[in-house]
């Protein structure tokens, strides 16, 4: 299969490229013109990376590549900065211009990245077809005006669009203000680190495993609304301290007097649809945060 890939050179879009590649699928990738090209092995038979933004894509490369689907990753992603930002506003239109180019190639099969917070917030697992679609910050108000947006253009034109909810996503080599390697590598320093929402409870699924999640529902041509998590919450007293477990640094995690609650409660998948499509993960808690604790800096730990 030929698939275009926004955001290729992401945590995710590069991660997902590799999967892909090794699956014997083409890749064209959209990466920014100031980005090195990711650090992928494969022959230019089987990957192309294109420079250019969704502002102003290079369209003639695309058109030779012939896309059959695209996977759309490119947005805002910043920590403590993409919730709110009014660059969100753009990647909409950006966004649905680029899909709307995309569809005119005949590219049968859109899959997009929305996000879980488009639910609205309740300490239930979120369901596709139960929970109510109550989006409360700007990213997540853009991410649910671009998937209105597409599935009006799906009735009108007969493509099949998968709109992907993704929930906690965490793994090796994702920024380093992210949950998971934060603590890491606060601890590899010797740094206190007091937990001020211990019981704040997510769903979170490791980047390999939400590539596989893509892939799955590229290669079974999924048409609809789904979940990408594991259904499964966990606190953050629950990784701080295996994270402190396999560093040997747990004296260094405190607990706040009082804790405070997480104003966002828990967000946990209902992923009974992905799994019935027959994905799997292959990284549980641990395993998943024994890769994030091996790229600590080995003088660092005891």
């Amino acid at each position: 299969m030929n698939i275009l890939v926004t955001g290729a050179n992401g945590f995710i879009g590069s991660t997902f490229s590799r999967l892909a590649l090794s699956h014997g699928h083409q890749i064209a990738g959209l990466i920014r013109p100031s980005n090195p090209l990711p650090a992928i092995s494969s022959s230019s038979e089987t990957v192309r990376w294109l420079k250019g933004t969704l502002a102003e894509p290079p369209w003639k490369e695309i058109e030779k590549f012939k896309p059959q689907a695209c996977l759309h990753l490119a947005w805002i992603a910043t920590p403590g900065v993409y919730l709110e930002s009014p660059e969100n506003e753009s990647y909409f239109h950006w966004s649905r211009e680029f899909i709307g180019r995309v569809r005119e190639l005949d590219a049968g099969q859109i899959v997009v990245a929305g996000t879980c917070l488009e639910y609205r917030l309740s300490n239930e697992k979120m369901s596709e077809d139960r929970t109510t679609v109550e989006p409360r910050t700007t990213y997540a108000r853009w991410k649910n005006a671009l998937r209105v947006a597409l599935e009006e253009d799906a009735k009108k034109s007969s493509f099949r669009l998968c709109w992907s909810r993704v929930f906690y996503l965490y793994g090796a080599g994702e920024h380093p203000a992210k949950l998971c390697t934060s603590i890491t590598q606060k601890l590899a320093r010797g740094e206190k680190i007091v937990l001020k929402t211990p019981n704040n409870t997510k769903d979170y699924i490791y980047v390999d495993d939400l590539a596989s999640a893509f892939l799955t529902v590229l290669e079974k041509q999924f048409d609809g609304i789904i979940n990408f998590g594991n259904g499964i919450g966990t606190t953050v007293k629950e990784i701080a301290q295996t994270i402190g477990r396999m560093m040997n640094r747990e004296e260094l995690i405190e607990i706040a007097v009082p804790p405070q609650v997480d104003p966002l409660g828990d967000i946990v998948a209902d992923a009974s649809k992905l799994h019935g499509l027959g994905w799997k993960p292959e990284y549980d808690l641990r395993r998943g945060l024994e890769k994030i604790v091996a790229t600590a800096p080995a003088s660092s730990t005891r």
